[in-house]
């Protein structure tokens, strides 16, 4: 099944290894662990590895710049399967690396950029093709004098120190690399190092921090394509691939280290750009300032572009959703740090995701905020990289920490589901609404509400002063007439309606109370009345409730003694109470009939 991944000269692969070696990654089984060398010495970063066909023969390599040890051994390899087919050195570290279609020659093999301190070196057909160096800055010319002075003889190293301590306080142009390395030395080196480069002239030079490509034309897979690149000097350039000049040249308010590049460059373009103020800023055609602005709350550690919108991941370990003009659409917090990301698009299945390697030697899958699957790695992972390698199309490539190389095949029958994602709000709260376009009427009404909006807002609390007037009279009413009260409570729903029978001077009073619940009896109930003790007498004030079934009416009976021959009247108040709780259940005025019997008397 994977035989065709892999170059003839590949050890083999069995079904039963890759098996067993699924059921031990803790990934739900959705991923085959088609290699995984723990010793093949990479040590890179997700800016720094690239997938492209380099043979023309429809089989993609891996084209991965090595960081060597930091100072030494950094290296352009090529991997065609699991086996190591080419080896450039490299003069510095490598920033980042792109593989780019320069031209229209047959037969179609893109060329390989890698970025290194101020130069673009392009390689093709995996051999040095051209070098491409960043143009110089300005000098300061103060510095410029005092170095002229030293050249001269009319200061000695210490004079030289104390001035260029002053310019790089005061100066709006920044002192050249050879001024700053002076500073930092010792008294003792000073003087060498004055001897050995007075002579030399002065430059101040820019380095790459990021690249990436942009159509030129055509938005086809094998368009031409030109360099975008970001600058320590917080610029960004955009490169034509043929002459390599210059063509369009673009100023950030800090530096980028990182970039996203979308659309093509003779029609319309975005770059998004991360920078290290903790800021991302959006670049378009025809403008030489940033468009757009979105602050983040930390620095950001990871940039992907999926579909119209941005992922972000920031160094307090989480990871948010933002449009192309910067609203902000979701946020989740992350179990671990982030230490890559990557996106992951394949268009056969119609799957745009995220890919976020963490500390905890996990690397997450993300859609939206919806984490879909889960890989466990033996170490921690430092660059991720999806798409077409050999001739298969979903293949995930992960270097780690310690210098190994994995390689992981997405089966065929894999299913990503929405439901697998973490706790919180449901997918379809995401989901943008269709608001229909703005009418005729409804820009007049938006008009009309502009020019009259202080009347509008009196007549609106005019009108609402009126509804609370009319609500609370409605309320006292129903207060005062008290026929059918109904419980507030939800833990214990009540009805309850009485009748008064007789001329007096005693009365009949009976309380029919109902449990209006589905299917929860209510227990522990009492009534109480609250009434004149000289106008009337009850003969149990205080009684007990039987357990209220649902659905079944209970009648509770009193008698009431008037004991007054004055010929009035007045309101018994009954309350129904639970014995566990100070507030009643329910309250219920009864207005009393005029007793008849002491009239006649």
């Amino acid at each position: 099944m994977w035989s065709h991944l892999f170059s003839s000269a590949t050890p083999p692969v069995t079904r039963s290894a890759v098996m067993s070696s699924v059921e031990s990654s803790g990934d739900g089984g959705k991923w085959l662990d088609a290699h995984y060398d723990p010793v093949a010495g990479l040590y890179t970063f997700s800016s720094c590895v690239d997938l492209a066909d380099l043979s023309g023969d429809r089989e993609s390599r891996l084209v991965v710049g090595d960081l060597g040890t930091g100072s030494s051994g950094m290296k352009l390899k090529v991997y065609r399967g699991t086996a190591l087919i080419s080896e450039n050195t490299l003069l510095d570290l490598p920033a980042g690396l792109v593989a780019f279609f320069m031209d229209l020659h047959e037969p179609r093999i893109p060329a390989v950029a890698v970025a290194s301190g101020p130069c673009i070196y392009v390689y093709k057909n995996l051999r040095p093709y051209f070098k491409f160096t960043l143009p110089s800055l300005d000098v300061n010319p103060l510095e410029q004098d005092v170095w002229q002075q030293v050249r001269e003889g009319q200061i000695d190293p210490v004079m030289l120190k104390e001035m260029l301590e002053s310019i790089r306080k005061k100066a709006d142009i920044p002192l050249s690399i050879r001024s700053l390395r002076f500073l930092s030395l010792e008294a003792d080196e000073a003087d060498e190092f004055v001897q050995l480069h007075k002579q030399q002239p002065i430059r101040r030079q820019t380095v790459i921090t990021c690249i990436g490509t942009l159509k030129k034309s055509t938005a086809d897979e094998d368009g031409i394509s030109c360099l975008v690149i970001g600058t320590e000097s917080s610029d960004v350039f955009v490169l034509d691939p043929e002459a390599f000049t210059i063509l369009c040249k673009m100023s950030l308010p800090a530096v980028p280290t990182m970039m996203d590049v979308a659309g093509q460059f003779d029609v319309e373009f975005r770059i998004t750009v991360a920078c290290r103020n903790g800021s991302i800023y959006i670049l378009r055609r025809e403008s030489e300032k940033p468009k757009y602005c979105i602050k983040l709350s930390s620095h950001p550690v990871g940039l992907v572009r999926v579909g119209k919108n941005v992922v972000v991941g920031c160094t307090d370990e989480s990871l948010q959703g933002f449009t192309q003009k910067g609203k902000k659409l979701w946020k989740i917090i992350l179990p671990a740090p982030i230490t890559t990301m990557a996106p992951m698009d394949l268009p056969t299945r119609g799957l745009q995701a995220v890919l976020v390697g963490l500390t905890n030697c996990q690397v997450q899958l993300y859609r939206e905020k919806n984490l879909l699957s889960t890989i466990k790695t033996p170490d921690t992972v430092t660059s991720i990289c999806f798409g077409r390698y050999g001739r298969e199309d979903g293949t995930l490539i992960m270097t780690t920490k310690g210098g190994g190389l994995m390689v992981k095949i997405l089966k065929r029958m894999a299913v990503f589901d929405d439901r697998d994602s973490a706790p919180g709000p449901p997918v379809g709260q995401s989901v943008r609404l269709n608001v229909p376009k703005k009418t005729k009427l409804y820009v007049d009404q938006t008009l009309r509400e502009r020019e009259n909006g202080l009347a509008m807002h009196r007549a609106f609390h005019m009108d609402l002063s009126r509804m609370r007037l009319a609500a609370a009279r409605a309320y006292v009413k129903a207060l005062e007439s008290s026929l059918t009260p109904i419980s507030s409570s939800l833990s214990e729903p009540l009805k309850m309606n009485a009748v008064v029978q007789g001329l007096g001077p005693s009365f009949k009073l009976t309380l029919n109370v109902q449990n209006t619940a589905a299917c929860r009896p209510v227990m522990n109930l009492a009534i109480s009345f609250l009434y004149d003790d000289n106008l009337y007498r009850i003969r149990n004030p205080y009684m007990r409730i039987p357990l209220l079934v649902p659905g079944l009416i209970y009648p509770v009976e009193t008698f009431v003694e008037c004991t007054s021959d004055k010929g009035i009247s007045d309101i018994i108040k009954v309350f129904v109470l639970h014995e566990e709780k100070s507030s009643p259940l329910l309250t219920a005025h009864i207005n009393m009939p005029v007793s008849e019997g002491l009239m006649l008397n």
